[in-house]
């Protein structure tokens, strides 16, 4: 009965680790769904501004000559500041590609920790099933089986939160 108790406690960690790295994962999704609408938006707003000084350009080129003096300047002033524009665009187009990119490892990490959790909760919902019928069998054989279930599902739910080992057809491929 004490063995169906902790085995009953590790099922209940292993779930709280399945829990968590779903919401990780599905918040990290999230996450990394928004950078890149942000990356999207922050690269059309620099092709704008590109856009915006090639046309300064092609005026200037143009009319430059004829232009007076001080219309010509504000045209320069102007092509200058969407020249910084388009800099500082392409600059938090960048930070926001980083971002994207760290939340995505993290989404990935998330997905390879559950599928741990999820195994190590069928191991010892099995492993209880199991040791209570060797209680009630009043069977060693079956007993020692429903351990070694649960032996694995305990090393299933540290893996799950700790992936010191890769099991193959466990691993998502991330």
């Amino acid at each position: 009965a004490l063995a169906t108790a902790l085995y009953a406690v590790v099922l209940a960690i292993a779930s709280l680790g399945a829990t968590n790295a779903m919401k990780h994962m599905l918040l990290s999704q999230q996450q990394a769904s928004d950078q890149w609408a942000f990356y999207q938006a922050k690269v059309i707003r620099e092709h704008q501004y590109r856009i915006q000084t090639l046309r300064l350009d092609a005026d200037l080129a143009e009319r430059g000559p004829t232009m007076k003096r001080e219309v010509r300047q504000k045209f320069e002033e102007l092509q200058a500041k969407l020249a910084d524009e388009e800099k500082r665009y392409n600059t938090e187009k960048q930070e926001s590609l980083l971002k994207a990119k760290e939340l995505e490892q993290d989404r990935d990490l998330h997905r390879t920790k559950d599928p741990y959790f999820d195994f190590a909760e069928v191991l010892l919902q099995i492993a209880i099933v199991m040791a209570s019928i060797a209680i009630l069998a009043t069977s060693r054989p079956l007993y020692v089986f429903s351990l070694g279930l649960a032996i694995v599902g305990v090393v299933l739910t540290l893996n799950g939160f700790l992936l010191f080992m890769r099991i193959p057809f466990l691993d998502s491929g991330h």
